[in-house]
């Protein structure tokens, strides 16, 4: 068995308050768990702290974060994990290097002073950081299939395939202006997903305005869905303006457009868990 743990559903800055307290506020954020195999995180968002809560302190965590890119929102999370600052404890990061600085590069720019009171190297566990961008990788049992996703900046999806299913994260992912077609590599890393977790962070009317923010809209998230042939899509990357009430019609509008012969439509929310 294969289970996604949503931690964090949210894309461009925190936004907790009381209109999105059944979704959530933190930022992306996702553990895939199986047995016999350390975790598998996808993001490093403001919800790694939660996740965090779950995990040991006494120094034998060890696990891969998968990152999709370094956007704030999406690896903010990363000095807030204790189970990763104890003696012992490791954590792989895997991510598109940004450019001529490099990943590990980019992020001790990111958590440094002053803009944060120590680095990564002040923490106490190793800390590995791996680039990739079109990549196949064996992380555990897992086998990994990294492609680059259109976004502002470099940035990748991931296909993990494990224990006989496969897990499709694309969290942040720029929309054609038509919203017709498809980038190549989003429908390889998507085929056949048992579950697909992908951005949907606009409305139609909010794309319009918005074309080259980086993202999609619900729709398009399931039309990603239906042409890789994906079982689930949990849509995903909410909108920090976007209310529980105004989530819920987005997601029910999804699954009506998917009908019974399309794909599953979930609205991911904090604290979900999907077994597969």
């Amino acid at each position: 068995m294969v289970e996604v743990v949503f931690y964090g559903v949210r894309g461009s800055c925190p936004c907790p308050s009381e209109g999105t307290r059944r979704y959530g506020g933190n930022t992306a954020c996702v553990a895939l768990n199986a047995p016999g195999e350390s975790p598998i995180i996808f993001d490093l968002g403001t919800g790694l702290r939660a996740f965090g809560d779950s995990q040991p302190l006494d120094g034998s965590f060890a696990g891969t974060a998968l990152v999709s890119h370094i956007h704030w929102d999406h690896v903010q999370g990363l000095p807030f994990f204790p189970p990763a600052d104890r003696f012992g404890a490791r954590l792989d990061v895997y991510g598109p290097p940004p450019g001529d600085l490099g990943l590990e590069k980019a992020i001790d720019a990111l958590i440094c002073p002053p803009y944060f009171p120590v680095t990564i190297s002040d923490l106490r566990g190793t800390y590995n950081f791996h680039e990739v961008y079109h990549d196949e990788l064996q992380v555990g049992g897992a086998k990994v299939t990294v492609r680059p996703v259109p976004h502002c900046g470099p940035t990748v999806g991931y296909r993990v395939s494990l224990h006989g299913r496969v897990v499709t994260y694309i969290s942040d992912h720029q929309a054609p202006p038509d919203l017709m077609s498809i980038d190549p590599g989003v429908i390889e890393l998507a085929t056949g997903a048992d579950l697909l977790i992908h951005d949907a962070q606009y409305t139609p009317e909010e794309f319009s305005e918005k074309s080259d923010w980086g993202h999609c809209t619900v729709q398009y998230a399931l039309g990603v869905a239906r042409a890789s042939g994906a079982k689930r899509v949990a849509l995903f990357h909410h909108d920090p303006s976007h209310g529980d009430e105004l989530l819920d019609a987005l997601v029910d509008e999804a699954a009506r457009l998917a009908g019974s012969s399309g794909p599953e439509v979930i609205g991911a929310f904090e604290g979900l868990r999907i077994s597969l």
